[in-house]
């Protein structure tokens, strides 16, 4: 038995007409059994066929690396233990003579005829021909002489490997230049699924945000409805009203926010009044920054009372409201 190994991405030999077939990238394996003279392959068998090549599913389902040819081996033993392919061709029985000697006249000229070792003459076996490998036998000096049909078999399944291997060739091209599409497409989608993540993410903060906003509106609303109702009777005693009377300070905080308030205002009108001096040409100029210095020193300090002001009257709303249970919260 003989183990041949083609590799086929190098080049393939199309033995009908030795035209290179190149390309192909895949490993065949093709086992065949050389029968030797005395030996004859059984007909029919399950893995072997008339002409020596070894077909069992190991061989046809190969794959290059996984593949190897320990398995191989071991396959082919287990097989080949269960059927062998071979068998020993059946010695030809030379009829006897009834003479012990030959007669005088026998002559020996006949080449198809020999001598035996008990002086019987036995006919000589002409050499048998058998059909050779096409990687070549083990013996040599054997005449080689090839059945047409399993040749042109041979060929046709030579070409059909190769036309098959083309065609694997071009399907896995074809099939890695749509993954390479996919894997693209897969690239984009991720890329818009973070984009659609971040915008999400934001407009659920502009959503608490505004939720955030709604709820100080619904506030100021309860406290402006509250206003309207503890004040509304008061319209009616009201004969000549003086505008300047009628908002007053309801607290502490209210009454010195107020001040501060005018007292910023009022500054301001001061030092656009200086700034119109100054350009009119009434007053010197170190005189014009000696005064605005002062004002803007005294300005600077009625806004940060202001801020603290403002801060501190938050606080007191803010829990203002936690004591009471508006209707509103959300």
């Amino acid at each position: 038995m003989v183990m041949n190994s083609e590799v086929l991405n190098l080049e393939a030999v199309d033995k009908s007409s030795h035209k290179r077939i190149m390309g192909c990238s895949a490993y065949i394996r093709r086992v065949f059994v050389n029968p030797t003279h005395d030996m004859v392959i059984k007909r029919p068998h399950s893995f072997v066929n008339p002409s020596g090549i070894v077909a069992i599913p190991y061989l046809q389902n190969w794959i290059y690396p996984s593949s190897n040819l320990v398995e191989l081996g071991r396959n082919l033993s287990h097989f080949f233990g269960r059927d062998p392919p071979l068998y020993a061709k059946r010695p030809s029985n030379p009829k006897p003579n009834p003479s012990p000697h030959p007669p005088p006249s026998t002559s020996f000229s006949n080449p198809n005829l020999a001598i035996g070792s008990s002086g019987m003459i036995r006919p000589a076996i002409p050499p048998r021909a058998f059909l050779q490998s096409p990687y070549g036998s083990g013996g040599g000096g054997t005449v080689i002489m090839e059945d047409p049909s399993e040749v042109y078999k041979r060929n046709a399944i030579d070409k059909l490997v190769g036309s098959l291997h083309r065609d694997i060739i071009g399907l896995r091209e074809a099939r890695e230049t749509d993954m390479e599409g996919l894997f693209n497409a897969q690239g984009v989608l991720k890329q818009r699924e973070e984009q659609l993540k971040q915008g999400l993410k934001e407009m659920q903060d502009e959503k608490e945000g505004l939720e955030q906003q709604l709820q100080m509106v619904l506030m100021n609303s309860d406290v402006l409805e509250g206003w309207l109702r503890d004040n509304e009777g008061k319209l009616t005693n009201l004969g000549n009203v003086v505008v300047d009377m009628v908002f007053e300070p309801c607290d502490n905080l209210s009454k010195q926010m107020l001040d501060c308030t005018a007292s910023d205002l009022a500054l301001d009108d001061v030092i656009y009044s200086l700034d119109k001096a100054i350009q009119g040409g009434a007053i010197p100029f170190d005189q014009y920054l000696r005064n605005v210095r002062l004002l803007s020193r005294e300005q600077f300090f009625q806004r940060a009372t202001a801020s603290k002001v403002r801060a501190a009257q938050m606080q007191a709303q803010v829990a203002n409201m936690a004591s009471r249970t508006s209707p509103y919260a959300l």
